[in-house]
């Protein structure tokens, strides 16, 4: 881990700075609408999403935000709707940043903020079968990187979940995994699988760090066994993008979230209970974990076999009359239907009577 020069000019980097913020001094308007995040008690991720947010409106105002008029805000607001056509879920973050920046740290009674809404929006995420898991994870070089991929896909973990798990989180008695502090604060227990917990003990036997199953491993990456942080969030980031582009799935979508949503599928097509799987996943709500059902056809096509079977039998009396077939008339006479007479005679055939029964 680097250490800070004791003779840099620069002020100290405060304790609570969120990590994507290392190395640049927080305002004193920033630090404050830090503390006011963490008083609010919102994660570290808000932190850093909500800071950005304002962060990004102060330079396209060109000023301080707490220096913005009301017809700022709403020009901001409409230019990156507009303008800049970000997709729902940036424009949500951006209004929730801005609505609690000026509900709290700089307060302002203006109508525009009570106005703010996103339409929802439901994206079906990225799914890849089992066989493409598997050679995901194989296309890995770096044994540590595979492992924690591996750890994320078969325990169904969140990115950040998986970077702060503990040696003592592992239950191998009870094979039972302890995720702690997941999101929204709350803990919950996961099955283990053998694989992973023999793949867990040959890795932690190559750093034996006494707290962090991942830790981080510094520039020389020689530093894990005595490291004060787990692995930063953009190494395992930077690895599963290089790898999906080496793939050739980069349209995809992929990401390290997606072994997330894979393990919830694989579940419920492997006949796992959805109530179990929202269990596992730490959903709050059974709505949140229906969304799997829209990315698995195994249901569907049980329920198709089933409507063929029920419906495979109509009932009596509704079948229609076996169509008649008309008597071709004989030679000279008229036709007997205006069916009949419509059906041009064949040319140069005298011998062969009309084919307008072939063709009812």
């Amino acid at each position: 881990m680097s250490r800070r020069d004791p003779h840099s000019k620069r002020p100290a980097r405060p304790a609570s700075t969120p990590a994507k913020r290392k190395g640049i001094p927080l305002t004193p308007l920033a630090q404050k609408m830090l503390q006011d995040l963490q008083l609010a008690g919102l994660g570290e991720r808000t932190h850093e999403s909500y800071l950005r947010a304002v962060r990004k409106f102060a330079q396209w105002l060109g000023k301080a935000p707490d220096q913005a008029s009301e017809d700022d805000l709403r020009r901001y607001l409409l230019f990156i709707k507009n303008d800049q056509h970000w997709e729902a879920n940036s424009l949500k973050v951006a209004y929730s940043g801005l609505k609690f920046f000026y509900a709290h740290t700089c307060p302002r009674e203006w109508p525009t903020l009570q106005k703010l809404r996103v339409p929802k929006q439901v994206k079906l995420p990225t799914v890849l079968t089992i066989a493409e898991v598997q050679q995901l994870l194989g296309a890995i070089r770096k044994p540590a990187l595979r492992c924690f991929f591996w750890t994320v896909y078969s325990l169904g973990l969140r990115l950040q979940e998986a970077l702060h798990l503990q040696v003592a989180d592992i239950d191998a008695p009870r094979m039972l995994v302890h995720v702690r502090r997941g999101k929204g604060h709350k803990d919950r227990l996961v099955p283990l699988p053998t694989s992973t917990l023999q793949l867990l003990r040959l890795h932690w036997a190559t750093h034996r760090h006494p707290q962090w199953l991942f830790p981080g491993e510094g520039r020389n990456h020689r530093q894990a066994a005595a490291a004060g942080r787990p692995m930063a969030t953009n190494t395992p980031q930077d690895c599963i993008r290089k790898v999906v582009d080496e793939l050739g799935w980069g349209a995809r979508g992929i990401s390290t979230h997606t072994l997330r949503h894979c393990y919830a599928t694989h579940l419920l097509e492997a006949g796992v209970n959805l109530r179990q799987i929202q269990k596992y996943l730490g959903h709050r709500t059974l709505m949140t974990t229906t969304i799997y059902l829209h990315l698995t056809t195994v249901g569907e096509e049980v329920a198709v076999a089933k409507i063929q079977l029920l419906m495979s039998q109509p009932p009596a009396g509704d079948e229609p009359p076996p169509a008649a077939v008309p008597t071709p008339p004989p030679a000279g006479d008229s036709p007997p239907s205006l069916a009949a007479a419509s059906m041009p005679a064949p040319a140069a055939e005298p011998e062969a009577g009309p084919r307008g029964a072939d063709h009812v």
